[in-house]
């Protein structure tokens, strides 16, 4: 895992979290401004930039396939690894 307050791109964290299958990917989807991004004392923000970045804290809210995605990054990984590994990187919101 990576240092717990390192910051990561928010493109390259939805692929290590295998949201999607390549970066170009993730990247069209912030850039269509589909990730609201919610960090603690800055309130709530439409991400529109793939180089925009997240860090641990953060929650994100955004919807894939029809399933609504409320959660908290609880690390910003070293790689894209198996799925056990993926789903260490945030928490479901209820």
């Amino acid at each position: 895992m990576s240092d717990a307050s390192e910051p990561c791109r928010i493109d390259v964290w939805l692929w290590r979290a295998r949201f999607f299958k390549t970066r170009g990917l993730a990247a069209k989807f912030v850039e269509a401004e589909r990730i609201r991004l919610i960090r603690a004392g800055q309130g709530e923000v439409r991400l529109d930039k793939a180089s925009r970045t997240v860090r641990p804290g953060d929650r994100l809210v955004f919807a894939i396939g029809g399933r609504l995605f409320d959660l908290s990054i609880v690390d910003a990984g070293a790689r894209r690894g198996p799925a056990a590994e993926a789903r260490a990187l945030y928490t479901l919101e209820s």
